[in-house]
């Protein structure tokens, strides 16, 4: 993997693990920033090396938000700079959201405006108990509309409306009652809680866990439910006859774990 200027990438264990790396501005987020996710994660999609994808943030929070420089420079442009700068974010989440690995977002400190845009383009979302979340766009006289998409196919319309409309503050465990975490708990439980998802994750074929993604995001966004019904039966037919279906299946046959396990 290559080197960032505001991510640190470490891998160990098939697992690749991306730190938001500006902790003395609780990893807020500015144009360098955006850049760096988008780059990183289009470059793990071809990373063989890495199965899991883990999204972490260095220091005391996950993410701040918007760094206040970068705000004060966007503050100054027209509706075309300002939408070519939305674009710049909005394919920053959908690059996560479109990662063929697995992705967790482990979440602390804070989560504010588009931190919620990073997290809940994840597969997975934990949190600590005394996190801090807030939609707090509605307080600047913006709306949180590139993290939308993400977080009501997340959270749904009217959790949405609730959490985005009113702005308010809210914790780990509002967060995961409003199914926008997976998961909270107490910051001592959360990394021998993250190792056993880990775990289990590593006994699932690489390309079934990426085929399923694939299958998810085009029947949730791309196919009517007549197309479905032909798509997920071819589906299955080439996963059945792949190197890997054709390996898991008999590794079931003869009681043998498959050759994707160590």
């Amino acid at each position: 993997m290559k080197s960032y200027e505001t991510l640190e990438i470490e891998i160990k264990d098939n697992t690749g693990i991306v730190w938001l790396n500006r902790p003395d501005l609780h990893n807020a987020l500015n144009q360098q920033l955006i850049a760096d996710l988008i780059d990183c994660f289009e470059t793990i999609n071809n990373e063989s090396e890495i199965r899991i994808v883990i999204l972490r943030g260095k220091g005391k929070s996950f993410c701040a938000g918007a760094d206040l420089n970068y705000m004060k420079g966007i503050s100054t442009y027209g509706v075309e700079e300002n939408y070519q700068d939305s674009l710049k974010l909005a394919k920053c989440f959908n690059a996560i959201y479109t990662c063929r690995k697995p992705t967790i977002a482990v979440v602390h400190g804070a989560a504010i405006g588009g931190a919620n845009g990073l997290l809940a383009a994840c597969d997975f979302v934990y949190c600590t108990d005394d996190t801090k979340f807030a939609f707090s766009e509605v307080k600047l006289g913006i709306a949180p509309a590139t993290i939308s998409p993400y977080v009501t196919k997340r959270i749904g319309e009217y959790c949405s409306r609730e959490l985005m409309i009113s702005g308010k503050r809210f914790t780990g465990k509002e967060a995961e009652w409003h199914r926008l975490a997976n998961k909270s708990m107490a910051q001592e439980e959360l990394d021998a809680y993250l190792q056993t998802v880990i775990d289990g994750l590593m006994t699932n074929g690489p390309e079934a866990m990426a085929a399923c993604k694939s299958l998810i995001y085009n029947i949730s966004n791309k196919l009517s439910f007549e197309d479905s019904i032909d798509y997920s039966a071819r589906l299955i037919a080439e996963l059945r006859a792949s190197k890997e279906g054709q390996e898991g299946m008999a590794s079931f046959l003869e009681k043998r774990k498959p050759n994707w396990v160590k």
